[in-house]
């Protein structure tokens, strides 16, 4: 795969460590990344935004790019208008991740919020860009409490696009999870349609860089390039007769 989306069911809940967990463990394997930032919302000029914590998670020879930065916290096409400037168009985000991968063996394209989330006044988002893309969709949700329902709500809308997606991905996985994140395990495929393809720990952002890139295989599925295995992560964190 030479483009991967990284989108999501929503806002915090991962998305940035996860893209950083993949980069890290493609630049171990001795692939070329870029990370494209579409729209970086709630950010300032001169402030590092998420392709700059990617780069510094993953490690160096990472390529970022933005193409739209805006001050406010909201959705891009509301950021941009606020703000007095251009609007990103799905077509654009296609062109660029599409000239990217000329360049480099993998590019992580990291949306804003969840899939859906407006780019533009003509309803642009996401998904529209790894349609034109081709490319797969890697879905971060959270452990808890109604993931279920925005798991299987952005699946659905991925499937109405014609838009192929990896799997679910646990941006945080709790130290203590408590009973709707262990049943989730079972629960998050069905709604998906698709394995689970990683776990990553919560405050896995907060590591030294050093340990980060240690620990990335052994939260990524083998299609991520990881070492994770959910089987036996599920047994040990959702026993039968806990979830039954």
């Amino acid at each position: 795969m030479a483009v991967i989306v990284v989108s999501g069911t929503g806002t915090e809940i991962g998305k940035t460590v996860t893209t950083a967990a993949v980069a890290a463990v493609a630049r171990a394997a001795g692939r070329s990344v870029a990370v494209l930032k579409p729209a970086q919302t709630g950010v300032g000029p001169h402030e590092a935004g998420d392709a700059h914590e990617v780069a510094r998670l993953a490690g160096e020879g990472i390529t970022t790019r933005e193409l739209a930065r805006y001050p406010e916290p909201l959705a891009p096409d509301v950021a941009a208008r606020r703000a007095g400037l251009a609007q990103i168009h799905p077509q654009e985000v296609a062109d660029a991740a599409a000239k990217l991968a000329t360049e480099h063996d993998l590019v992580l394209v990291e949306g804003a919020g969840g899939l859906l989330v407006r780019l533009d006044d003509a309803g642009g988002t996401l998904a529209d860009a790894a349609r034109l893309l081709g490319a797969p969709v890697l879905m971060v949700v959270s452990a808890g409490l109604g993931s279920l329902n925005t798991t299987a709500l952005t699946a659905e809308a991925l499937r109405a696009r014609g838009v192929r997606q990896l799997g679910p991905l646990v941006g945080s996985w709790p130290e203590a999870p408590d009973l709707a994140s262990r049943c989730n395990l079972a629960d998050l495929p069905k709604d998906a349609g698709t394995p689970l393809v990683g776990a990553i720990p919560a405050g896995a952002g907060s590591l030294d860089v050093a340990e980060f890139r240690a620990a990335a295989a052994g939260w990524l599925a083998p299609g991520l390039g990881g070492t994770w295995d959910g089987a036996a992560f599920a047994e040990r964190e959702a026993p039968a007769a806990l979830v039954r």
